[in-house]
C-alpha cells in the first residue's frame, strides 16, 4: 500500500512541475512585454515575485451570479434594511465631502454612496486577493487572456506611478480594486486625487474614492438633472420584444402603449426625453422605465441586475437625506 502511495506521488510530481514550467515561461514572456510598454524593471520584479496561478480564481470566474438567480433573489440579497440604513448614515456623516464632490462632477451624492455600498459594502469588503496574482491567473488561463493581460499591464503601471505599494494592492478575484472596485484600466482612465496628496488612493482615501466614482460617471455621460429611471406597471399584453435597451421611445410613446406608474397613474412626460423598459425577470416580473443615466451606470457594470440595484439603492438613500 505504501509503495503504491509513493508511486502516485512520483507520477504526480512531473505533472505539477510541467504546469509550473508553463506558467514560468508565460510569465517571462509577459515581463518582457511589460518592460517594452514602459514599466520599470524594479516594479516588474517586485510585483511578480513568487506569484502562481490561483485555482480558486478560475472557479469563481466560472460562477457568475446573474443567470444563476432571479432578479428578485438578487435584489433581496443586495438591498436590505441594514445596507439602506448604513448608506443613509454614511451620507450624513460625510455630507460636506459628498455634496462638494457631487457639485464638482454633476453627479448626485446618493449615486456615489450607492455604488460604494453595492461594490464593497461601504469599504468593508474590498476583496482578499493580490491584484497582480489574480490578474496573472486570469491572463494565463486563456478564456479572456487578452483582456486580463492588458489589465495586468495597467496594474503594473499604477504601481510604477507610486499610487499604491505592491504589497497593498489588494482587490477582488477578478482584479477589481479599492472601495469602488475599479479595474486597473478604469483606474488609469478615471481615478482622481481627491485630497491633493499627489496619489490616487481608492483603497483608503474617501476623498479619492468619492471623486473617482463621480468622475467615472461624469465622463461616461451622466446627465445631472435626470433620474436613472423608475418602477412602472406594464400591460398584461406587453410584448417581450418591447423590453430591453435596444428599444428606445419618447415618454409619450410609452404612455400611449399603456405604461403607467405602479399606482395606476400616468407616467410623467418630459418633451424630448427618451427611455427604455427593462424587466430583469421578464414581462411578468418587475419592470422599470430607464433613462440615459441607467445606460451610464451600465458602462460601470454591464449587468442589468447591478445597474437597477444602484438606482433603487440611491433612491432609498436619498429619501433619508
Amino acid at each position: 500500500m505504501m509503495n503504491k502511495f509513493i508511486l502516485l506521488i512520483l507520477l504526480f510530481l512531473p505533472l505539477t512541475a510541467h504546469a509550473d514550467d508553463k506558467f514560468d515561461i508565460w510569465l517571462d514572456e509577459f515581463k518582457k512585454e511589460a518592460s517594452a510598454k514602459g514599466v520599470s524593471s524594479d516594479i516588474i520584479e517586485v510585483a511578480t515575485k513568487g506569484i502562481n496561478p490561483i485555482p480558486r480564481i478560475i472557479e469563481l470566474d466560472r460562477k457568475q451570479p446573474e443567470g444563476t438567480m432571479t432578479f428578485e433573489q438578487y435584489l433581496n440579497r443586495v438591498i436590505n434594511d441594514a445596507r439602506i440604513a448604513q448608506g443613509r448614515r454614511l451620507y450624513a456623516e460625510h455630507r460636506e465631502l459628498l455634496d462638494s464632490t457631487a457639485k464638482k462632477y454633476g453627479v448626485p451624492a446618493q449615486y456615489i454612496v450607492a455604488l460604494w455600498g453595492l461594490e464593497t459594502s461601504y469599504g468593508n469588503n474590498t476583496g482578499g486577493f493580490k491584484v497582480v496574482e489574480a490578474l496573472a491567473t486570469l491572463a494565463y488561463d486563456g478564456r479572456r487572456s487578452k483582456f486580463f493581460r492588458a489589465e495586468l499591464i495597467n496594474a503594473l503601471k499604477i504601481l510604477d506611478a507610486g499610487h499604491i505599494k505592491p504589497k497593498n494592492m489588494n482587490g477582488s478575484w477578478a482584479g477589481a480594486m479599492g472601495q469602488n472596485q475599479f479595474m486597473p484600466s478604469s483606474f488609469n482612465a478615471f481615478a482622481v486625487d481627491g485630497n491633493g496628496d499627489g496619489k490616487r488612493n481608492i483603497w483608503t482615501s474617501l476623498p479619492d474614492v468619492f471623486a473617482s466614482t463621480a468622475n467615472y460617471l461624469s465622463k461616461s455621460g451622466w446627465i445631472e438633472d435626470e433620474k436613472w429611471g423608475r418602477r412602472v406597471s406594464i400591460p398584461a399584453s406587453f410584448s417581450k420584444d418591447m423590453v430591453g435597451l435596444k428599444v428606445k421611445h419618447d415618454l409619450s410613446t410609452w404612455k400611449n402603449l399603456g405604461v403607467k406608474l405602479p399606482n395606476g397613474s400616468d407616467i410623467p412626460v418630459i418633451e424630448g426625453m427618451k427611455a427604455s423598459i427593462v424587466a430583469p425577470d421578464g414581462v411578468k416580473g418587475r419592470a422599470y422605465l430607464v433613462y440615459n443615466n441607467f445606460r451610464t451606470i451600465m458602462k460601470w457594470n454591464k449587468s442589468t441586475y447591478f445597474a437597477t440595484s444602484v438606482g433603487l439603492l440611491a433612491d432609498k438613500i436619498a429619501i433619508g437625506n
